[in-house]
């Protein structure tokens, strides 16, 4: 498109399109391109590039600050009250506070009261009624049906009750007598040897039997001491 102060140079105006009317044409033309740069200036872009809103309650946390100015206004009321209970000591002789004269009264007293009575009635009859009852089963004729069965059993069995227990203690007896029988055996066989042998020995020579002897008794109680340890 050419300006309006070019188009002299020109002897007419030379449409794009085929015209009746060069000089309307022209006009018709120049409005539509400054309509068309217009909406080109004023268009609007397609991706917004502008910054995010923001908003005043995330910056400003209102509720934040009125729980602050509570707190310390609730500081500030505490101290106040102990600031006035320490002029009142500083300016009289002070008085003991920790006395408690209230009393308690509770509105349900009674009814848990009565609800207290019935529930220890209740578990006394519950008490009465367990003690009263008759065992269902009987430990004294338990103990007689025991008994009856052993003495089947010791009929039927082929040794008797703790037969082993009886051996071992019989054994052991029976051992210590042949023990002490064989003691007293050799005892008297030693006895009537030194007699014979003190009948035909020299006297030096009784009184080495005689030393002999006497270890040999020596020996003899030392070993029997031995066994009774054992």
């Amino acid at each position: 498109m050419h300006s309006q102060g070019n188009t002299k140079m020109f002897r007419s105006y030379q449409s794009i399109l085929p015209s009746s009317n060069k000089l309307l044409q022209m006009k018709w033309d120049q409005t539509y391109y400054k309509e068309h740069r217009r909406l080109v200036k004023e268009a609007q872009p397609m991706v917004d590039t502008k910054a995010p809103a923001t908003y005043m309650h995330l910056h400003l946390k209102l509720k934040k600050l009125q729980l602050e100015e509570e707190r310390l206004a609730t500081i500030e009321r505490d101290n106040r009250i102990l600031l006035e209970k320490m002029s009142y000591i500083m300016r009289t002789r002070g008085r003991v506070d920790n006395r408690n004269n209230y009393e308690y009264k509770s509105l349900n007293r009674e009814k848990r009261q009565r609800e207290l009575l019935r529930v220890t009635k209740e578990n006394q009859a519950i008490l009465k009624r367990i003690m009263l009852r008759k065992p269902e089963y009987s430990a004294q004729r338990w103990q007689q049906e025991w008994e009856e069965n052993q003495a089947f059993l010791d009929n039927i069995s082929h040794f008797p009750k703790d037969w082993w227990v009886e051996e071992k203690k019989s054994g052991g007896s029976s051992k210590k007598q042949s023990n002490n029988e064989s003691e007293d055996n050799k005892e008297a066989q030693e006895r009537t040897s030194s007699q014979q042998k003190d009948r035909s020995e020299t006297p030096k020579d009784k009184g080495d039997n005689q030393q002999q002897q006497q270890q040999e008794q020596q020996e003899e109680v030392n070993e029997q001491q031995e066994q009774a340890e054992a």
